[in-house]
């Protein structure tokens, strides 16, 4: 991946809502609608418009819910919600009222709109983010049972800072804080090198979280190749650069043959990748490295983070964003019907922020299904705990 994208993502311009007999008409934009909902932008935002490309890629290949709110025949405003592959959880991306409809009560019937809508398509939470000065949308937000439960500095384009919101779609929101804290990885081969960071940072604060530590760890851990570009790294050597660092690492794999080789064609990258990892479980074997030959199951995983442990997954991008490709997560929650894991991929092209990724509700059976990678269906995973003296 490239770097996150720049500050200055949407914000909603919102006015507090009164009666009107007028009524107002939901429905969803079609590419037809783009002229208005550009002159939509133009009239609520003074900075981050969205551009008529970015709009035309939403409606047509957006995995998004785009409603159009009209008075009489007009284009009063919109609502814009993404939706995460893989996950149950929403994110509020924009919400314009044109500024001569304000007062009528159509931001918070748009939103309204946006979250029956989230919710039929499975989503349970919908976040959102504000800017700080923004009293009249902030007061609407917790109106309707939004609670605060982050914010970002100098984030807009303007560099004026936002307030982060999270609503539970089916009953009133429980904040819920991380007990790890989040990175998001720098290049499109680091996932592995950012998820151990995060989980090693959650028991010693003196951890460092920065491009150079997510590097370090990279060049310690590759498996040199992958299917096309830099390799990305294997249990082994995640487990051993945690364990260079004094951490208690155990690491569970199904199978006990080599890794990723079936997404390299070379004969010739597959001898190396061969020598890398052959190199890596002797290196493990000579320590107190636990290694596990059986894949974690979901109960094993609930369990290492009751006893305060942070399982570092292997999961298949497929199901997050289309690419067959393989991802690591860390895990750091669970509840009855969850996994809360933080993911450390950004993807500017799909209007991504950190916000999406961090503690990501993922469905159990959802996490079943993607921790697993490749037509071999490998599962891995190296759980990071604070050694004890």
């Amino acid at each position: 991946m490239t770097s996150p994208p720049p500050a200055g993502q949407k914000t909603s311009i919102v006015a507090e809502p009164v009666r009107s007999p007028v009524p107002t008409t939901i429905r969803a934009a079609r590419l037809e609608d783009i002229p208005d909902l550009l002159a939509l932008e133009e009239k609520a935002f003074a900075t981050d418009r969205i551009s008529r490309r970015s709009f035309h890629h939403i409606l047509t290949r957006g995995h998004a819910i785009s409603l159009l709110a009209e008075r009489e025949g007009l284009a009063a405003g919109y609502a814009l919600v993404f939706l995460r592959r893989g996950t149950s959880l929403a994110r509020l991306y924009s919400l314009a009222v044109d500024p001569a409809f304000r007062g009528l009560g159509i931001g918070e019937t748009l939103l309204n709109a946006a979250e029956v809508a989230a919710s039929a398509a499975d989503a349970l939470f919908m976040r959102l983010e504000v800017r700080a000065d923004n009293e009249h949308a902030i007061k609407l937000y917790r109106h309707l049972g939004y609670r605060s439960f982050g914010r970002y500095v100098d984030y807009y384009e303007d560099h004026a800072e936002a307030l982060r919101f999270e609503k539970r779609l089916d009953q009133p929101a429980t904040p819920r804080d991380a007990p790890v804290p989040y990175y998001p990885q720098s290049t499109e081969f680091t996932c592995g090198p950012a998820a151990l960071m995060m989980a090693m940072r959650a028991h010693d604060p003196s951890v460092e979280l920065s491009r150079r530590m997510e590097i370090q760890l990279w060049r310690e851990a590759t498996t040199v190749y992958m299917a096309s570009g830099y390799g990305g790294c294997g249990p082994f050597g995640l487990a051993l650069a945690a364990h260079r660092r004094g951490f208690k690492v155990r690491v569970q794999v199904s199978g006990d043959g080599y890794l990723f080789l079936d997404s390299v064609r070379s004969e010739e990258k597959k001898a190396v990748m061969r020598l890398v990892q052959d190199e890596f479980r002797r290196e493990a074997d000579a320590t107190d490295i636990e290694i596990v030959p059986h894949p974690m199951s979901l109960e094993e995983i609930t369990a290492s983070v009751d006893a305060g442990a942070f399982p570092v997954i292997l999961v298949s991008l497929y199901r997050l964003t289309g690419e067959k490709a393989p991802h690591w997560i860390v895990v750091h929650g669970y509840d009855r019907r969850f996994v809360y894991a933080h993911d450390p991929f950004i993807d500017p092209d799909e209007l991504d922020v950190a916000a999406d990724k961090i503690s990501m509700p993922i469905p159990r059976w959802a996490f079943e299904r993607m921790a697993r990678y490749g037509k071999s269906k490998l599962r891995a995973a190296v759980i990071v705990e604070k050694r004890k003296a």
